[in-house]
């Protein structure tokens, strides 16, 4: 029996769904476990990956051949389910950063290190008596390192990261200093693109929004009519100028005025991202949270107010 055999066996035993038993997720758990050139389940190992390191890993094995744009499948179809099954964890980062990764959780370590020997009937009762409380500790750990945050009365929890961090400075600290009386139409997260969307008051205002353009955080001021269209920048991704035709676009026909705003978490970030900037749009630092940077200064030249 091959070692993409095992793991499919494995799976199956420990009460996996026959979804995540198939060859893909059968090839990232012989990744996860560097068990490409062991000969027993007794040498895997867990270091931590990335799609981007199975799928490498794969290839220089002469396991499986996978295109680099396969990273979102193999996330979404066998990394997600692992981590929700406790099979494997993430190292706490923002899921949009180059560098999250996962490993073997220690439980499913010591497990896979005893199966096919003499303790593995011993070890798989164990297991499945005790599945569902290890699921739910790690769920809980994973809950407790959320940070609350509060969308048109509505709590809500982001995941950690310097990204999600950004996006709750714009609605707790922004918003109400710059968009007094907003209504939050959408916001994202970074393990959860779709996190919030208000569809009925997208819908009053005659546009749905299309994630592929969409901005991270869009906000809408009732009594001025403006909404605002915000990007979190913490690595890549400012309010350039084909983002901007991209939402004009997509709100063609709405009664309201677009404001674009790119916030930043402080001035070293803004640098680097500077000469992207749309001209005609807005910059929010939020470690100088009263001031806000004007791209082209023509409509407000003139004398300071004393």
């Amino acid at each position: 029996m091959s070692v993409i055999e095992q793991a499919s066996e494995f799976l199956a035993q420990i009460g996996v769904p026959a979804k995540q038993c198939n060859d893909m997720c059968c090839y990232v758990l012989v990744a996860l476990s560097n068990m490409a050139q062991k000969s027993t389940w007794t040498e895997a190992e867990n270091p931590w990956m990335g799609p981007h390191d199975i799928i490498v890993y794969l290839d220089t094995n002469n396991i499986k051949s996978y295109a680099e744009n396969s990273r979102e499948t193999i996330r979404k179809n066998c990394l997600r389910p692992f981590r929700d099954l406790a099979i494997i964890e993430d190292n706490g980062l923002a899921s949009n950063s180059g560098k999250y990764k996962y490993r073997l959780t220690d439980e499913m370590l010591e497990l896979l290190r005893v199966y096919r020997t003499d303790e593995w009937e011993t070890a798989l009762k164990y297991h499945n008596k005790y599945s569902k409380a290890l699921v739910h500790s790690y769920q809980s750990k994973k809950e407790l390192e959320k940070m609350p945050v509060r969308v048109n009365g509505q709590d809500l929890r982001f995941s950690p990261g310097k990204h999600n961090q950004l996006q709750k400075q714009i609605l707790e600290v922004f918003a109400p200093r710059f968009a007094q009386g907003f209504e939050c139409l959408y916001v994202g997260d970074s393990a959860d693109r779709d996190m919030y969307k208000n569809t009925e008051r997208l819908q009053e205002l005659g546009f749905d929004i299309t994630l592929d353009v969409l901005p991270d955080v869009v906000l809408y001021v009732p009594d001025k009519k403006w909404l605002f269209f915000v990007e979190c920048v913490t690595t890549v991704g400012p309010v350039d100028q084909k983002r901007m035709n991209d939402i004009e676009n997509m709100t063609q026909g709405v009664d309201a005025g677009n404001v674009y705003l790119t916030a930043f978490p402080n001035f070293a970030t803004y640098k680097k991202f500077s000469q992207d900037l749309a001209w005609e749009t807005e910059v929010w630092i939020a470690e100088m949270p009263e001031h806000l940077i004007h791209l082209n200064g023509n409509k407000f030249l003139g004398p300071r107010d004393d």
